[in-house]
């Protein structure tokens, strides 16, 4: 049972504050921190690295830069931290034991259905100088092989027709627009998702919504003279929350906390230093800023995020549930992954250890206290692959090299959303903003040669490039076939050599 379904525990809060051990208590005053940043997706990652990260930055350098959490799809969060004034502990976990503390940065918490236009008026409020966002790849209604507005998405449509803010892009639009209106004056919009390039993206995606909106008169104007949009790479392994980690963290707190998340002792925030209206001396909590966050941003996508999609289906079609379980059968062919393939794609930044960081990674995802599941890392694969994946393949095949490891991560993606069964005939659900359309085309087929044929023809996820290289495609129809015929772990072994 959760903890607080039932629980007679008292609560954190403000009011129950006094009694945490001082260790654990927020490091800075929460009553203290007007706010001055809107968050849009206040989940758990948020609130296990840049909330955190914020507060840090705050008791080191002072400013007014509470957060203001807004929920996008449901109530659940809210309904978890706003009895809690927002307070919510932070559970780091490896192998040694566990960590608490409690976080302070939000003090407001919005649910953006219900609050649509309480959102929009703090993000035009004078105080708020900064929008960030983390809505998953998939909550911003682009092509991710061209990173334009999907204009067709049926709820942009709908925004671009009426003004509203059903999606992000609409909803950030909005915001801007209500800001102009009322004079808020500059504001930054940060994006803080696995995209490549994100800043960038996320300009071009409000750009492409403001050119095709007859709402937005004058907007684009504005937008070019007082936003900022720069790009930043994240990395911090949170895994969802479980009952039991409540119920372990309350034991540990003596209060009920229902907002609590879980995460790794390693985390890494590398910040472009461009901003329209001042922000937290995030570099004193122990972020890069830098002029090109590129370099970070590739190496983390294409070694960490391409190697955790691989190692996902893999292991889905083996049957292993936890990263940490999967790792052992799996470790050669992630090392074969990132030292063949991602590797000589990589300009990595001067005195910057890959080797290390290599090793580093297959060390997190080993760490057993985190229990992170492999199909939470198996969601959403048609928007993950080409960022993780695809852009490796592309940039081996350019170089005339055969990219197999990469490679066979798109294979056993193509066997997880075709098969829709592990290698034992365990049923595995899909769970992608484009199922209808995959299954569509597949329509019940499994054989590897029409299976690649159908999804390399998905031009939402597969480049012309790539999609008409006659030899990659072999590549795949081979490495499907193995996996059909063998299945995973004899593929993987094969493969690693």
């Amino acid at each position: 049972m959760a903890a607080g379904r039932g629980d007679v525990s008292p609560r954190l809060s403000l009011a129950t504050l006094e009694h945490l051990p001082r260790d654990l208590a927020p490091r800075v005053d929460p009553r203290a921190v007007p706010v001055g940043i809107v968050h849009l997706g206040i989940g758990a990652f948020h609130r296990a690295h840049q909330a955190v990260y914020t507060e840090d930055a705050i008791a080191a350098g002072g400013g007014d830069w509470a957060i203001c959490g807004v929920s996008q799809r449901s109530p659940a969060v809210v309904e978890q931290l706003a009895p809690q004034d927002g307070l919510y502990t932070l559970a780091r976990r490896d192998g040694a034991g566990e960590r608490l503390r409690v976080i302070g940065a939000v003090r407001e918490l919005r649910w953006a259905q219900a609050d649509s236009d309480r959102v929009l008026e703090r993000i035009a409020a004078p105080a708020t100088r900064m929008l960030t966002l983390t809505v998953t790849e998939k909550g911003y209604h682009h092509d991710p092989a061209t990173n334009r507005l999907r204009l067709d998405s049926p709820e942009v449509a709908a925004d671009l027709a009426d003004g509203g803010s059903r999606t992000v892009v609409g909803q950030v639009v909005r915001g801007l627009a209500r800001r102009r209106e009322t004079d808020g004056g500059p504001i930054t919009v940060l994006c803080c998702d696995n995209l490549p390039d994100n800043g960038h993206v996320v300009r071009a995606l409000v750009c492409d919504f403001v050119a095709h909106s007859p709402h937005a008169d004058g907007l684009a104007a504005w937008i070019e003279a007082n936003v900022r949009f720069p790009s930043t790479m994240v990395d911090r392994i949170t895994p969802s929350t479980t009952d039991d980690d409540r119920a372990r963290i309350a034991a540990e707190l003596g209060l009920r906390d229902d907002g609590a998340v879980v995460t790794e002792p390693f985390t890494q925030w590398v910040i472009e230093d461009d901003f329209a209206a001042g922000r937290p001396a995030w570099e004193r909590a122990g972020a890069i800023m830098t002029g090109d966050v590129g370099p970070y941003e590739r190496m983390k996508l294409r070694m960490l995020n391409g190697a955790h999609s691989t190692l996902a289906y893999l292991a889905q079609l083996s049957g292993y549930e936890l990263v940490s379980d999967a790792i052992a059968p799996f470790t050669a062919v992630l090392e074969s992954l990132m030292e063949r393939d991602v590797a000589p794609t990589l300009d990595v930044p001067p005195g910057f250890d890959l080797a290390a960081y290599q090793a580093e990674l297959l060390e997190r995802f080993a760490n057993p206290a985190l229990r992170h599941r492999t199909l939470q890392i198996a969601m959403d694969g048609s928007q993950k692959l080409p960022m993780r994946l695809l852009a490796t393949i592309v940039d081996r095949r350019r170089a005339g090299a055969e990219p197999v490891a990469a490679s066979l991560g798109v294979a056993a993606w193509m066997r997880f959303v075709s098969a829709r069964r592990s290698d034992s005939g365990r049923e595995l659900p899909v769970d992608d903003p484009l199922e209808g359309a995959i299954a569509q085309r597949l329509a019940g087929r499994e054989e590897a040669q029409p299976v690649v044929d159908q999804l390399l023809s998905m031009d939402q996820v597969f480049d012309p490039e790539l999609a008409g290289d006659d030899y990659w495609r072999g590549m795949l129809v081979d490495l499907l076939e193995a996996l059909i015929r063998d299945g995973a772990e004899p593929t993987a072994r094969r493969v690693a050599g």
